[in-house]
């Protein structure tokens, strides 16, 4: 049985788009107001819809948060994974002069490849935050002030730590995964504070330097052991 149909579109259809505006809504005023700027009232004033639609799509400001917050996270890391594996189609190495400095010093070629690779993904992760800025604060800065999005922070630790795990395990040498998923969770704290201190526009933290320093600590850090053997 086909679905009712309103104005050319299907019932279910209009529902999804309604849902879309919401998040779009809600990632503009998580973007640029902040988590206390978005309301059930403000995001049914900014996309001209009642609260019976808002809560067709969302059972409170709670999940639309998750939503948003959800949405940017998996479009940056659909963005990282889309690079790091034209790059490894590629060869592994970029040849712009800050890339070669950030694979400068490295005598195996294995290291040189892992350390292009990490330049590959940090780089698109800075592209994707400089291409709007609001989703630096949704995806990174905003977790700090607003519970409902610390807790999703802590739910999304997985997906983004298996990034790079990925890396590490592929390092000659390299740790066991126990070693390799401690290292990751760490690094996923220390990358996020140096992306907030680029953010906010730290005098001489250039984007190019930003990108070579995440690249070589992923690197430093990779080979950290805690077996004592």
């Amino acid at each position: 049985m086909s679905s009712r149909t309103w104005a050319g579109t299907t019932l279910e259809d209009r529902a999804a788009a309604r849902r879309i505006a919401l998040i779009d809504a809600g990632t503009e005023l998580l973007g640029t107001e902040g988590a206390e700027g978005v309301t059930v009232r403000a995001v049914c004033r900014a996309t001209k819809l009642s609260e019976r639609y808002f809560y067709e799509s969302f059972d409170g400001r709670d999940a639309l948060l998750r939503a948003v917050h959800a949405q940017v996270a998996d479009q940056a890391r659909n963005v990282i994974v889309a690079v790091v594996a034209a790059r490894v189609a590629a060869g592994g190495e970029a040849e712009d002069e800050s890339h070669a400095a950030t694979t400068a010093g490295f005598a195996d070629p294995r290291d040189r490849h892992a350390a292009a690779l990490a330049y590959a993904a940090v780089g698109a992760f800075t592209t994707f935050l400089e291409e709007d800025p609001r989703r630096g604060r949704v995806l990174l800065s905003e977790s700090f002030s607003d519970t409902v999005l610390a807790r999703h922070d802590i739910e999304l630790v997985p997906a983004f730590a298996a990034l790079l795990v990925a890396q590490i395990t592929a390092l000659p040498d390299g740790p066991d995964a126990v070693d390799a998923e401690l290292t990751a969770v760490a690094l996923i704290g220390a990358l996020r504070n140096l992306y907030l201190v680029w953010m906010e526009g730290r005098p001489g933290l250039s984007t190019e330097r930003l990108n070579a320093h995440a690249a070589r600590l992923i690197i430093a850090a990779a080979r950290v052991s805690s077996r004592g053997d």
